[in-house]
């Protein structure tokens, strides 16, 4: 037997905060070096958390992140162990790569080939791609490193590893976003990639939020037929050990003749051949049996978009140093579904809820809201804006005389609840939440400066119907009302005018969110989503009409958590002003 052990170091890197990173990564390489792990490999940029976007332009940005590497470097001299490290390097230019240390040397730096340059990702501006692909030769065994996008590619490095330069292992080092249904097509294309190649990979992923993105962790590691072998926890930190026998890998492989006439036509189509780098380490020894890995399994959809959402809310009032956040209660399904999202990120004790009444304001949304607060067991405070509103009103007579109340006296109760919001929030420190979804952003169906205040949108990528099915999940889960019935069933309103409802301004959230998904994630047009759905060719365009309207809201909008395909900001980005 040839048994190699590997440590998957899925961590919560904090962007630009050296000092904790390397403390963390330090911490993982001394518990994986007593478990005698014989590699320990941690995130793509690691050393500086993911995305550092801009900061990579700026050198002293770079230089920190090269004495953090030296430092970590040094202080690892003492153990047996190679670290594969993910950092910028800034040599001719700037690079995505993974550092190979052993023993208080730098060994060799990868540096990925393929930048990604759609989605969230712009890798072009900041890296060039490297052209080496080396394969790292120990006493004992070969192994490969690939650094994410490197192993989507089906003619990606991968080849030369598995083909030229015959390594027996890829480590894949990623920063791998999540959006719902990542996870099982992520395994599915290194499945694929591992039996194609005839060797196992071990995919490691970045755990925890930074701004809109949320890592999900969920590590593994595949066999060479295609089998998930160990798999870690989602959005949480986790060390994945696991224990692969060498030996099998070259049974396999003797054992599938396809692979010769494949290799050698593989190699007939190579764009390079691997460079061997040698690194003077062993196997090490291990008494008693092979490690016991995790294969957690796998959350269902409503349960991961769930934790994606609590894992955003809590790292994004962690990170950025908010002791606790603010909420305006309407008695609606928004605004309790992310007062229950934050309390599970939180803890109900750092969380403040506030009803915020107008003479529209119905009992029953002052009773939901009670009692949504009760549930969760948060702060709640009722501010009356009757008085405020009336002052607005009384002030602007003069200037709206002959006006009819139309949409600015609605919009005039928004903003004053918006201001009574932030100016707690500048009392108390809180974080302000704003609680629209993605229907309502997509559409305008929000108040500039009003309900759209706040630093951080919780529900942003989420869509009407998600919602719903998620208070409905939540409230199964706790084998409860947590959320109460009557909020969930109730009509949607603004409660900005008498006997408002949303479908006075909307079509059916069902219908909207089905046309919504189809214009902004499929990019289809107006004939095609029509066509599509069956659904009446102008209420589509009118439809389509209102999203292209509200660009310029959507600007202005807060940054909230990405947990679709695609989401407002950086993965669609579109003009203000269009014809």
């Amino acid at each position: 037997m040839r048994p190699v052990r590997i440590a998957l170091a899925q961590l919560d890197m904090v962007l630009g905060n050296f000092e904790k990173n390397r403390e963390k990564i330090l911490s993982a390489i001394e518990e994986a070096n007593t478990r005698k792990a014989d590699i320990v490999a941690f995130p793509e940029l690691a050393v500086c958390g993911y995305p550092p976007e801009d900061l990579l332009l700026q050198l002293d940005f770079t230089e920190k992140c090269r004495k953090t590497l030296m430092e970590i470097t040094e202080r690892s001299s003492e153990y047996p162990i190679i670290i594969l490290l993910g950092y910028p390097e800034r040599k001719d230019d700037t690079y995505n790569s993974c550092a190979v240390i052993y023993q208080g040397k730098l060994c060799h730096s990868y540096q990925k080939i393929f930048l990604p340059n759609y989605g969230v990702f712009d890798e072009k501006r900041y890296f060039s791609p490297g052209t080496v692909i080396p394969v790292y030769e120990t006493q004992d065994y070969r192994f490969g490193v690939g650094i994410c996008e490197d192993i989507w590619q089906p003619e990606g490095p991968i080849i030369v590893q598995a083909f030229s330069g015959d390594c027996e292992l890829v480590i894949n080092i990623n920063a791998s976003p999540y959006h719902r249904g990542k996870r099982e097509y992520r395994e599915k294309m290194v499945a694929t990639r591992a039996a194609d190649n005839c060797l196992p990979i071990a995919f490691l992923n970045l755990a925890g939020g930074q701004d809109e993105l949320v890592f999900d962790g969920q590590s593994f590691v595949c066999s060479p037929e295609g089998e998930i072998l160990a798999r870690a926890g989602a959005f949480s930190e986790e060390i994945l050990y696991v224990d692969l026998d060498l030996d099998e890998v070259m049974r396999c492989r003797l054992q599938d003749p396809r692979r010769r006439d494949f290799k050698y036509r593989r190699l007939e189509a190579c764009y390079n051949n691997a460079e061997v780098i040698r690194i003077p380490a062993s196997l090490r020894k291990k008494e008693g049996s092979r490690i016991e890995s995790n294969l957690a399994t796998p959350l269902v959809d409503q349960n991961e978009v769930w934790e994606a959402l609590v894992c955003g809310v809590r790292d994004y009032v962690e990170k950025n140093g908010f002791r606790s956040v603010t909420i305006g209660l309407s008695g609606g399904i928004d605004s309790a579904l992310v007062a229950t999202i934050a309390t599970d990120a939180l803890g109900s004790d750092r969380v403040y809820t506030v009803f915020l009444p107008s003479r529209f304001t119905s009992d029953e949304s002052y009773r939901s809201a009670k009692k949504l607060a009760e549930n969760l067991g948060v702060h709640f405070d009722v501010i009356e804006i009757e008085r405020l509103f009336r002052a607005y009103l009384e002030e602007l007579k003069p200037h709206f005389k002959g006006k009819p109340f139309d949409v600015t006296e609605e919009n005039l109760q928004a903003r004053i609840r918006g201001n009574i919001l932030m100016a707690l929030s500048n009392k108390f420190g809180h974080l302000v939440l704003s609680t629209g979804n993605k229907s309502e952003m997509s559409v305008g169906y929000a108040t500039l400066y009003g309900d759209m205040v706040g630093g951080f949108a919780v529900l942003k990528d989420v869509p009407k119907t998600l919602v719903w099915e998620l208070a409905r999940w939540r409230n199964r889960e706790a084998s409860r009302e947590l959320i109460p019935k009557e909020i969930i069933e109730r009509p949607p309103t603004a409660e900005l005018r008498e006997n408002q409802k949303d479908t006075d301004t909307l079509p059916p959230y069902d219908v909207l969110d089905q046309i919504l998904s189809l214009y902004i994630e499929k990019e289809e047009s107006v004939e095609e989503v029509a066509a599509r759905t069956g659904f009446d060719i102008d209420l589509v365009a009118r439809v389509a009409r209102m999203v292209d309207r509200a660009e310029y809201k959507r600007r202005q909008a807060p940054p909230g958590i990405k947990i679709t395909h695609r989401a407002f900001g950086k993965e669609r980005r579109m003009p203000i002003t269009r014809g």
